[in-house]
């Protein structure tokens, strides 16, 4: 499906914000987001949609999405067959959300919905995707801000694509970005690069970010790190560039060594030592040549993902807003390839 761009001004278009909402094991907070999102969408003329996306969670989400539904029509249920990760429950909101534009945000209250008022100010000003930018990252150690810090950075310098800084997956994007989202349908999926590559109109917001309302965060460091390389290795070739300028820096020195040692043994008959010092360069060489394999490693079981043509998820269970239904018996395009 390709993006249908439309030149009617948006400040003059009325109709759905779809508010999308992966959401693993977060019995404790959801009813809680859904009030304060409800309660930003009552001073607002648009109407609501939340998809609710329950990423094969383990405690009662599921039940509690139900009961959510059962008081309030805007609500669709996309329950996964099992646990896909959050980028991909993103994407399986997306691909089910029928809004004019579409808000996409945590349920751990950590990204505050009151902000969404001015992203849709910002939208009918003609931007397509607004950001929110972290300013401060309230409840989280300086480990994880030193290194999402780092991480953010090394991968800003690394890609060819602008991905911004201290910035999450809160953000609105309008339909022909969701549309052109829609497009990439890649195994390996880091969103926040996705989200870049696209392009159109862009437009961060500032805000300081809260701690969780209440639960645990699913990320732990082994987590973060494979996410890292996922975000790493799908936006850039730097290091297999790197292993490849190693590979080369290092041949080139060994090869003045070995023409030092030539002239050392024909010009003074040196003796043969230095068997501690050859032990380290086998060892280095040797642990060079196994990192270089596991970065080829990594791009090319990618590869071997990707060619497998596998769906990004499936459906244990659909259940639709009233608004989505209207849109869908209207003929309006919602794509169910997954």
């Amino acid at each position: 499906m390709h993006p249908v761009v439309t030149d009617e001004p948006q400040a003059n278009r009325s109709g759905v914000i779809s508010v999308v909402a992966p959401a693993f094991n977060e019995e404790e907070v959801l009813p809680e987001f859904h009030k304060r999102l409800t309660a930003v969408f009552d001073g607002l003329n648009w109407e609501l949609e939340v998809v609710y996306v329950n990423d094969g969670s383990r405690d009662r989400t599921l039940e509690v999405l139900q009961q959510l539904r059962e008081g309030d029509p805007r609500v669709t249920i996309v329950d996964l067959s099992r646990n896909f990760g959050k980028e991909i429950a993103m994407s399986a909101g997306f691909d089910h959300a029928c809004g004019d534009a579409v808000v996409v945000i945590d349920t751990d209250l950590q990204d505050p919905p009151e902000l969404i008022p001015e992203m849709i100010r910002l939208w009918q000003e003609g931007y397509d995707v607004i950001y929110a930018q972290r300013t401060a990252r309230d409840g989280e150690g300086w480990l994880k801000k030193t290194t999402a810090s780092a991480f953010y950075r090394v991968i800003h310098k690394a890609s060819r694509i602008e991905i911004p800084q201290d910035t999450g997956d809160f953000r609105l994007m309008s339909r022909r970005a969701v549309e052109a989202l829609k497009t990439l349908r890649e195994q390996h999926r880091f969103m926040k690069g996705l989200f870049a590559w696209i392009g159109f109109p862009q437009k961060p917001i500032p805000y300081r970010r809260d701690a969780r309302h209440a639960g645990v965060t699913k990320w732990n460091y082994w987590k973060l790190w494979n996410f890292a390389l996922e975000g790493i290795t799908s936006f850039t070739i730097a290091p297999l560039k790197i292993a490849t300028y190693l590979g080369l820096t290092i041949a080139f020195m060994a090869f003045l060594y070995a023409a030092l040692i030539i002239y050392k043994t024909l010009a003074f008959g040196a003796d043969v030592r230095g068997y501690p010092s050859l032990m380290v360069v086998i060892l280095l060489l040797g642990g060079i040549q196994l990192a270089s394999l596991g970065i080829i490693g990594e791009y090319l079981g990618r590869m071997f993902n990707e060619t497998k043509g596998r769906p990004l998820y499936l459906l244990q269970k659909l259940e639709l807003s009233d608004s989505a239904r209207r849109r869908r018996q209207s003929d309006q395009p919602t794509t169910m390839i997954f």
